[in-house]
């Protein structure tokens, strides 16, 4: 079996030369780029030379944040896993919104940290159960809105999928079998409940509020 091709970037030179050693003495694995710099990573790195990238945060000059949204803008199939000592909430943000499928923090075992790769390989987005936490913590925090109710009818809330989903006031009419003052009529009684003044008002209330699911 080919060994999986492993790039590693990360500016202290003995973690560097230990995560070597550690891929190195495993058959499965084979490091061919080990870098100092992000700007340097980014020159050479690519799906032909790698097949995952390890990258710390904190590096001189780029920030490996700012570097994986760069690799993942040029190679989007490159998966990058930050192996970094921060382990706070908005490097950790920060770093998945740029597109890492992975937030280890450096104190991981090495029996894990290869572990955590293979993961990754097979499609997984392994996490040091400090980061897990703080992640589940943040999208409790960020999670959507409760569906607002304006009580609206039944028919009402229709007609109002109806304009969601392109529909306009004619089209509208025949979809539901009435006619077109039955849909102003319809619509003056959404209008009033929704506080909007316009079609395209009562559309964009209805997504943000989650009126029509």
């Amino acid at each position: 079996m080919q060994a999986t091709r492993v790039a590693i970037v990360e500016d202290r030179r003995e973690i560097r030369e230990s995560l070597s050693l550690l891929l190195g003495s495993t058959p499965e694995f084979n490091v061919t780029g080990s870098y100092s710099t992000m700007e340097e990573a980014l020159a050479k790195l690519s799906p032909a030379t790698s097949e995952i990238v390890l990258v710390d945060i904190g590096l001189p000059g780029m920030s490996g944040i700012d570097g994986i949204r760069l690799l993942k803008q040029r190679h989007p199939s490159l998966p990058t896993v930050v192996l970094t000592v921060y382990d706070d909430d908005e490097r950790i943000f920060e770093a998945l919104c740029a597109g890492a499928c992975g937030y280890l923090l450096k104190k991981t075992p090495q029996v894990r940290l290869l572990d955590c790769i293979r993961e990754v390989l097979n499609g997984g987005a392994p996490m040091s159960p400090e980061v897990a936490r703080k992640v589940i913590a943040l999208f409790r925090a960020v999670r959507p809105p409760e569906k607002v109710n304006y009580e609206l009818t039944p028919h009402e809330t229709r007609l109002l999928r109806l304009l969601v989903d392109g529909h306009n006031y004619k089209t509208a009419a025949k979809e539901l079998g009435v006619t077109v003052n039955t849909i102003s009529f319809h619509m003056r009684r959404i209008y009033e409940k929704l506080q909007v003044h316009s079609k395209s008002e009562a559309v964009s209330k209805a997504l943000r509020d989650h009126v029509v699911g």
